[in-house]
């Protein structure tokens, strides 16, 4: 008597794990990217825009330099006053922008495939901020002046200082909420002590030189900020980089991935520290450069496709072309007083990050009354 609805009860199990199964495999194929282009075009495009850039930071401005001219003192050949300019001048320049703007697109992508939201960025953290206070107590206290690499090792170290003090108040196993909020707190405690060590700066011109430092610029930089700061940034992209798999499982969801073998917990604190390592890096260097990190993944995600894990690399090359771009426009513009490129980035970035916030809320529904 009891056979049938036995066999009906198996057939109805069976066609729900192949169900299942179908529906999986979907969801894998739309992760992976199965159903958008193959990468390597928008890659290489991307890649070929970053290089364009570069060779156009080479040659721009107060002394313009043809393209013959800076091939030319990129080889050692030309003018010595072209092979300075190039060589030990602008150089550096390009190549921190095009390796800082790459780490904060990196970042930022990392961030948003962590934590599945959109608007995540590495300010949140507070690795941005806790390096900005490490270079600016430097410069208020005159150490910068006596020693030319303290201020970009004191940023790195800052913001590792960060990481620990954000895992020893919110744990190894905490969730990404206690997370942001240790995050927050620790921001607003690095504001606060930027805030109060300009106040009590005992010089006056050390106060407008933190306050012109804070506004992020890529001006005036060496080779030695380069040696200093690339370990750093290439050390963190390895990190962030090594985990692209465990995020293309993380986009399933966080129990989802530990069912298939991911480690949450040890996720969370690779993508922070490297995540550190780069942007305190970076911040090292060229002071607090802003929106990178939001906007790069976004301009990337319409090429690419959602899957976080392949999301990296493009976010990365949109990031090193987005600072690259905006270093040679605020050479461009037409002004008495150079701009700083972070001052420009915050100009595009800010109107940005509000429309993402309005399509957010229009996604869930709430329209704009």
């Amino acid at each position: 008597m009891d056979a049938a609805p036995t066999a009906g009860a198996d057939r109805t199990a069976g066609a729900d794990r192949t169900a299942g199964a179908e529906r999986a495999a979907g969801a894998d194929r739309t992760i992976s990217g199965a159903t958008r282009p193959g990468a390597t075009p928008v890659l290489l495009l991307l890649g070929a825009l970053v290089v364009l850039l570069m060779l156009l930071s080479l040659g721009l401005g107060p002394v313009r330099l043809s393209p013959d001219a800076v091939a030319a003192a990129l080889f050692g050949g030309g003018t010595e006053e072209s092979r300075i300019i190039v060589q030990e001048i602008r150089l550096p320049r390009a190549i921190l922008g095009a390796a800082v703007g790459a780490v904060l697109g990196l970042s930022g992508a990392a961030l948003q495939g962590l934590l599945r939201n959109p608007l995540a960025a590495p300010e949140l953290f507070g690795a941005p901020q806790a390096a900005a206070f490490g270079a600016v107590l430097v410069i208020a206290t005159g150490l910068a002046d006596v020693l030319s690499f303290a201020l970009p090792v004191a940023a790195i170290v800052f913001a590792f200082l960060s990481v620990f003090a954000l895992l020893a108040v919110s744990g190894r196993n905490a969730g990404l909420l206690l997370l942001i909020l240790a995050g927050m707190a620790l921001s607003a405690l690095a504001g606060a002590g930027t805030a109060l060590t300009m106040n009590l700066a005992p010089n006056p011109f050390a106060a407008l030189e933190i306050s012109f430092w804070l506004l992020g610029s890529l001006e005036d930089r060496s080779m030695r900020h380069v040696v200093l700061a690339l370990p750093c940034i290439l050390a963190g992209a390895a990190i962030l980089l090594s985990q692209r798999h465990a995020f293309r499982v993380l986009s399933l969801g966080e129990e989802s991935a530990a069912s298939l073998g991911v480690d949450v917990a040890r996720l969370r604190l690779l993508v922070i520290l490297g995540v550190a390592l780069g942007v305190g890096g970076s911040v090292a260097v060229s002071g607090t450069i802003g929106f990178i990190g939001l906007v790069g993944p976004h301009l990337a995600r319409p090429l690419v496709g959602w899957d976080p894990g392949r999301l990296l690399v493009p976010s990365a090359l949109v990031g090193a072309a987005l600072l690259l771009a905006a270093d040679v426009a605020v050479r461009l513009l037409p002004s008495t007083n150079s701009v700083r490129v972070g001052v420009l980035t915050a100009l595009i970035g800010v109107p940005f990050f509000l429309y993402l916030i309005v399509r957010e809320r229009r996604a869930l529904g709430g329209g704009l009354g």
